[in-house]
């Protein structure tokens, strides 16, 4: 092979190679999808409304638990207070009055506590109730016995006289028998010349007079 050829030759190949070296391409940078883009902001939006769905009904079920505490509250405060101002209505009818020595007559101090027991009797028809007289040891057993039966009528009769049903107060007397406090002293004796009140039906459910 002559030198002139050989030298075509090898500026063939150095052209051969130079294009195809100066073919080759720099790396392609991926160009973001579109969709792909939007399937992930769906998806973060689908989250976000599901955690503020989820919030919103945390809110909303601890409000209503707060209603109901406070709708709770609400009817104890109330039954308590009912309970309460039934106890004031059976303490006003269970009230003691009494007596001066050796006298049955009511004491005007006591006429107010009757008054009240009248007023309780008259919002309230089915209440009944009994009166027991009780006297000082001074005086015999028979004396004292009819001296407490005598403080037992008078205490009923004030009530029918302003307008009770005779039949809703029962009486009777122990006399002596049942000294509220022991001891011979115008302390004791004062105590126990006394007139005691008990419920004895239509008590469960007291309305207030004026109701």
């Amino acid at each position: 092979m002559s030198f002139r050829l050989s030298l075509m030759i090898g500026l063939t190949g150095l052209m051969v190679a130079a294009a195809c070296g100066g073919g080759q391409q720099a790396p392609v940078t991926p160009q973001p999808n579109l969709d792909s883009i939007r399937r992930a902001d769906s998806i973060a939006q689908a989250e976000r409304d599901r955690r503020a769905a989820e919030e919103r009904a945390r809110q909303e079920r601890e409000a209503q638990q707060a209603r109901e505490r406070l709708e709770s509250q609400r009817r104890s405060d109330s039954l308590a207070a009912a309970e309460a101002a039934m106890a004031r209505l059976r303490e006003s009818m269970t009230t003691r009055i009494h007596f001066d020595f050796d006298q049955s007559s009511i004491r005007a101090g006591d006429a107010a506590m009757l008054d009240a027991k009248i007023a309780i009797l008259r919002a309230n028809p089915s209440l009944r109730i009994a009166v027991v007289g009780h006297a000082d040891e001074r005086g015999s057993d028979e004396y004292n016995l009819a001296l407490g039966n005598r403080r037992a009528l008078a205490a009923r009769a004030y009530m029918v006289q302003r307008g009770i049903a005779a039949d809703r107060i029962s009486t009777s007397s122990r006399g002596e028998e049942q000294p509220l406090v022991m001891g011979s002293n115008e302390d004791a004796w004062a105590q126990n010349r006394r007139a005691e009140f008990t419920i004895t039906a239509g008590g469960e459910r007291l309305a207030a007079p004026g109701m």
